[in-house]
């Protein structure tokens, strides 16, 4: 896999901000069309960006990160790998549950593409702590993004056993997001004592 390849399933994530209107409607009752529609509208973004997550840490290759952050990125990835073979094994249990209902409009396509390119561009040009707090930040957009989607998708499953599989999966991505927002915090405000000291 080329740096190219990897940077833009890495900076991907960012587009969460643009996706967020995508499962802002009522919630319909559980088991009717427009609940398995929007069901498998949040899956399919949610895989999408389970798939992407789980590359993450292969920048590992790339660029160097402190052993906290690579810790932290690496449960990421295996978290956001087992939870995208959940969903496909769901899907293939259950033929009704599409992967492939992501139906973006073409404005939001684009701009998300926009936003992948000009992140690609600073990361490519980042190192040292600069480097880990965007890598960190891209994680909270992400992080929050999939526990909400997961969230969103159990609701509008109508077998319980998927609901709180989901459900977990939303956990799982709300425990991540809490740490890497921790880790955050914690290093912007080292990089803002480091700073001090060198006035």
């Amino acid at each position: 896999m080329n740096r190219k390849t990897i940077f833009l399933l890495s900076v991907v994530v960012l587009s969460a901000a643009c996706f967020f209107t995508g499962c802002q409607s009522p919630k319909p009752p559980p088991g009717s069309s427009a609940a398995q529609s929007m069901r498998n509208n949040c899956y399919s973004l949610l895989h999408q960006l389970l798939q992407d997550q789980q590359n993450v840490s292969m920048l590992r290759f790339i660029k160097r990160e402190h052993s906290d952050v690579r810790n932290l990125i690496n449960r990421i990835a295996t978290t956001s790998g087992a939870s995208s073979k959940l969903l496909e094994e769901f899907a293939r249990q259950d033929h009704s549950i599409d992967l492939k209902a992501i139906r973006l409009p073409p404005g939001e396509t684009a701009v998300r593409k926009a936003i992948a390119s000009t992140k690609e561009k600073e990361i490519l040009g980042q190192s040292g702590n600069e480097f880990e707090l965007t890598l960190l930040l891209t994680q909270t957009e992400a992080l929050s993004y999939a526990w909400h989607l997961a969230k969103i998708a159990g609701q509008n499953d109508s077998q319980p056993d998927r609901a709180r599989a989901l459900a977990g999966v939303s956990k799982d991505m709300q425990h991540l997001y809490d740490d890497v927002f921790a880790m955050l915090l914690a290093k912007s405000q080292s990089s803002v004592t480091n700073s001090s000291k060198t006035l």
